[in-house]
């Protein structure tokens, strides 16, 4: 409980704050929303009316570390014009540089990990008291609370399962800055989720960094299997998406439960990384890709409507272009409806960041647009299967690109645009696709 001397829950004060890559750090935000609502904040639209701007960064790729610094600089002439305004710094990168943040911007007044955001209250607490220089930063924690959470929309919702990751695939700095797999107790889960959708959700999103391997430290009887089937019975629950899956743990069980459940969406995403056998060895995947093969080939024959959808990473250390020419073979054999394509950056601290970094920048942009041009073309193809086909969408607000137009998903995930009131937000509605893109459908509302 905070103290007389904490923080005046009288004072209307405002935060604001900016959230980079993944959705376990979108759900980490929400995190923050709630104990600071705790403690008398409110959210901000406009980053210079508030009180409180925290930068809640990503650490996958090298050039976030980057970004954030190009960020935090522009930031610098509005703290300089507004000393009592507060910038912090929270996230994968927090954790992974947190002191080189302090060093190299000084004006920031706090940094905080990801193992500790139910004490950013408390921290700044302790910076309007006058301690400069704060970085909280602890190597592994858990102070996951799935009811502390402000969740900023009314009909979906982030949950997670499982937080950290044991795999250690040499690229990878998500287990550094994550910590190892601690998986949620299931009752919790459920109970949350139960509350929830008792109070409008309709579409759940189960988070982890391999949600596959949930239920592995626990010392009960329970799998991600039994856990989806689980949530899938609670009723008023429409739909149920997770994030995300390693190949190595995708079992037939899983597939399964997917096929037989209306309301488990038959999207599945899996991370392919690389085509080569070789250079899936160098990056610890533990799978060939004859294995990943076998697991498309059931999940395809069991769920003939599945979409399947992949990260791809090219020009990794010591790739040839006969390693290449596999992950574009993998590419024409899968067929994924889409794939988020990265060019290799070295993570320091990772297994990979030892390695000679043997693909010039030049070939690796040269093979990053072939991958593109190869996937692009396979995305619009898969795309243009759905053309004249009724879909169920679930509209989630308006469009990104014409604010006359509606937005909402399909269960693959592919975005539609169509006209519509806003009184459809948060339902699901039946759209006849009129016009398919390569990313996005266009569709029109049926009656």
């Amino acid at each position: 409980m905070l103290g007389e001397s904490k923080i005046n829950k009288n004072l209307a004060k405002k935060v604001y704050i900016e959230t980079f890559g993944c959705q376990m750090n979108e759900h980490d935000t929400e995190r923050m929303l709630y104990h600071l609502e705790e403690v008398g904040y409110s959210p901000s639209e406009k980053r210079d009316e508030a009180d409180i701007i925290i930068i809640n960064t990503c650490a996958v790729r090298e050039k976030a570390a980057n970004r954030l610094f190009g960020h935090l600089g522009n930031l610098k002439p509005i703290k300089e014009a507004n000393p009592g305004m507060l910038i912090c710094v929270g996230g994968c990168t927090a954790q992974n540089i947190g002191a080189e943040i302090q060093k190299k911007c000084p004006f920031v007044d706090i940094v905080f990990g990801t193992h500790n955001i139910s004490e950013l209250p408390g921290l700044i607490d302790q910076r309007i008291k006058g301690e400069k220089g704060i970085c909280s930063i602890i190597n592994d924690g858990f102070d996951y609370d799935l009811d502390k959470v402000k969740r900023i929309s009314s009909f979906q919702a982030l949950v997670p399962i499982a937080t950290g990751c044991n795999n250690f695939c040499s690229y990878c700095i998500v287990p550094y800055v994550r910590g190892r797999e601690k998986s949620i107790d299931p009752e919790s889960i459920i109970k949350s989720i139960k509350e929830i959708v008792s109070g409008g959700v309709i579409e759940v999103t189960l988070l982890g960094q391999n949600v596959n391997s949930y239920g592995k430290d626990l010392d009960k009887d329970i799998n991600f299997s039994n856990l989806l089937e689980s949530v899938s019975d609670i009723i008023g629950l429409k739909r149920i998406r997770f994030m995300t899956s390693h190949p190595k743990d995708c079992s037939l069980d899983l597939v399964r439960i997917i096929k037989e459940r209306d309301n488990i969406v038959k999207h599945f995403h899996l991370p392919l990384q690389a085509g080569s056998n070789r250079i899936l060895e160098k990056m610890n995947r533990k799978y060939s890709r004859e294995q990943y093969l076998d697991i498309i080939d059931n999940i395809r024959n069991s769920i003939s409507n599945s979409t399947i959808t992949s990260d791809i990473i090219v020009g990794f250390p010591g790739e040839e272009r006969k390693d290449f020419e596999d992950t574009l073979d993998m590419v024409r054999k899968v067929r994924f409806g889409r794939a988020f394509t990265f060019m290799y950056s070295p993570r320091e601290g990772t297994d990979a960041s030892k390695m000679e970094d043997t693909v010039s920048l030049e070939v690796k942009k040269k093979w990053f647009s072939e991958l593109l041009q190869v996937q692009n073309q396979i995305s619009l193809e898969e795309n243009e299967k759905f053309s004249g086909m009724k879909v169920e969408v679930l509209v989630e607000g308006k469009s990104h690109k014409d604010d006359k137009l509606l937005e909402g998903r399909m269960e693959n995930n592919i975005v539609i645009n169509f006209e519509g009131s806003a009184g459809l937000i948060g339902k699901i509605v039946s759209v006849r696709i009129v016009h398919v893109r390569t990313f996005h459908m266009m569709g029109e509302l049926m009656s």
